[in-house]
């Protein structure tokens, strides 16, 4: 089958085959890793997109305003199988981020990576912050993290044997990691345009092939999207900051944290390599692909964590490079010191590692806490709006309903308020606002979260009547509790005023 070839290219130094695979550590470095995630799951509490998460699993559907649907089932099938508990949440991200580790060291065998490279690199991208993340809670992150890695790693492989049925596979992994991300489309359309520009081109008849497989899996929820507006530019609107050097400086802030800040230098090994090393030379797409997306997201004001799955691609590349260096056992400590104290300052920013009271206010990671602190405080929030409730008069109590401002607010009391006898909570929050709206019988709202000017037009009367409290720096410590009587319309037609799209 003819391809279009780099004709007019030099041709690269040739590359010798790869060892064969040692199954036997590699799998034991994604064993621990997975174990180690695991053991730390059942910590603190659900991150507040958890709480959005779980609710979406009850109200399954092609796509939602702000996600596609995959994270929505992933939910649903863990808390049917596993129960409803933030451990059950979990399973399935940390299982994912032990596939990641496993085929980023695929991907250095790929380049010719001996078996100490192949373990290093596992052991480097179990010990990075994005896997670490990736792994820990439930969110499109999780299967976004390895399609990007799984797709890089397939077009290496597709590069060096020439073997072109593998963009079969690769559209099928675009295809499934649009039902969890649009994001994969970033990775699709700059390495695309990377092979354009500095090959190699093998494109040919299974290439179409591969993207009308990716298309047809995610066709479902495309067509949601359209069917519904497109709300996922919205949401990509809402993400975005304008461009500056505020953007750019973050972008180099976040590259740095993506991995982690001892292994930044392996992984910026990788990039540099990718365009120097002369066996490396048909792949070096890739470094290209990053400088496109890094600019690409410097214009869209857009956040570091976007280039995480490339940014492991090269650390991969960089351990090759780092394995072949560090012959010497002085080299060889030196690299160990930097995974280990790499690991160390991940696990603490990321995982449920410490007391909670670690991360408060007088403590020297005060300023680090947001993914811990974003994981606790939803029982206390929820039991203080039960509070509220049960000290309504009890004709109140029959006509009364709960309203969260965000899917986190309103999340927690879906989760917990059961338990305390607590009513329907709503939330006019991205697709939240899709799942049921109040009834018009029900006049009395018990809201937290929204500015007490914003609900006063809408009701007769809307009063404060508690503030959440909490000894840690949560999220929503301090806001008011109101409650709010006699909306000044049917909910059928106020609802819509409700309704808002973005992030918090």
């Amino acid at each position: 089958m003819s391809t279009l070839s780099d004709v007019s290219e030099r041709p690269a130094v040739k590359q010798d085959p790869p060892e064969p695979v040692r199954w036997l550590p590699l799998i034991g470095v994604c064993a621990a890793l997975v174990a180690g995630l695991l053991a730390v799951a059942g910590r603190y509490g659900y991150y507040m997109d958890e709480l959005y998460f779980r609710v979406s699993g009850g109200h399954l559907d092609w796509g939602y305003a702000d996600q596609p649907p995959l994270v929505a089932l992933l939910a649903k099938v863990q808390v049917t199988l596993f129960g409803d508990s933030v451990f059950a949440l979990r399973i399935i991200p940390a299982l994912l981020a032990g596939v990641t580790v496993l085929v980023t060291a695929l991907i250095s065998r790929e380049l010719g990576g001996s078996h100490r490279a192949q373990l290093l690199t596992a052991v480097a991208t179990a010990g990075s912050l994005a896997s670490l993340v990736a792994g820990h809670v439930l969110h499109p992150t999780a299967v976004d993290h390895v399609a990007w890695i799984t797709v890089c790693w397939l077009v290496i492989r597709l590069i060096r044997t020439s073997d072109t049925r593998l963009w079969l596979a690769v559209g099928a992994v675009v295809g499934v990691g649009l039902l969890a991300k649009y994001l994969v489309l970033l990775l699709v359309f700059g390495l695309g345009a990377a092979l354009l520009l500095v090959g190699p081109r093998r494109f040919d008849g299974r290439f179409a092939a591969g993207a009308g497989i990716g298309v047809l899996l995610a066709a479902p929820t495309l067509v949601w999207q359209a069917l519904n507006g497109w709300p996922q530019f919205g949401m990509a609107s809402e993400l975005s900051s304008p461009f500056g050097v505020e953007s750019v400086i973050g972008l180099l802030i976040g590259s740095v944290l993506m991995i982690g800040p001892l292994l930044t230098p392996v992984w910026v090994i990788g990039l540099v390599a990718v365009f120097r090393r002369p066996q490396w030379r048909p792949y070096r797409a890739f470094g290209v692909a990053y400088l496109l997306i890094f600019a690409l997201l410097a214009v869209l004001g857009a956040q570091a964590r976007y280039t995480e799955g490339l940014l492991t691609v090269f650390l991969a590349m960089g351990c090759v490079v780092v394995a072949e260096w560090a012959s010497k056992l002085s080299r060889s400590v030196l690299i160990g010191a930097a995974v280990v104290g790499n690991t160390a300052i991940a696990a603490v920013l990321s995982l449920p590692v410490l007391p909670i009271e670690a991360f408060g206010e007088d403590s020297p990671l005060g300023g680090f806490g947001e993914p811990q602190l974003g994981q606790v405080g939803w029982p206390e929030l929820t039991a203080q709006i039960g509070e509220v409730y049960h000290a309504l008069p009890a004709a109140d109590r029959a006509r009364a309903v709960i309203y969260g401002e965000n899917y986190a607010q309103a999340g927690a009391v879906d989760r917990y308020g059961p338990g305390l006898g607590l009513p329907s909570v709503y939330s006019g929050h991205n697709s939240y606002a899709d799942f049921a709206r109040p009834a018009d019988d029900k006049t009395v709202v018990i809201a937290f979260g929204a500015e007490q000017g914003k609900l006063t037009p809408l009701f007769a009367k809307c009063e404060v009547a508690g503030q959440f409290r909490h000894e840690l720096p949560v999220t929503d410590r301090g806001r008011d509790i109101l409650v709010c009587r006699d909306p000044v319309q049917p909910w059928s037609q106020l609802w819509p005023r409700f309704r808002w799209l973005g992030t918090f």
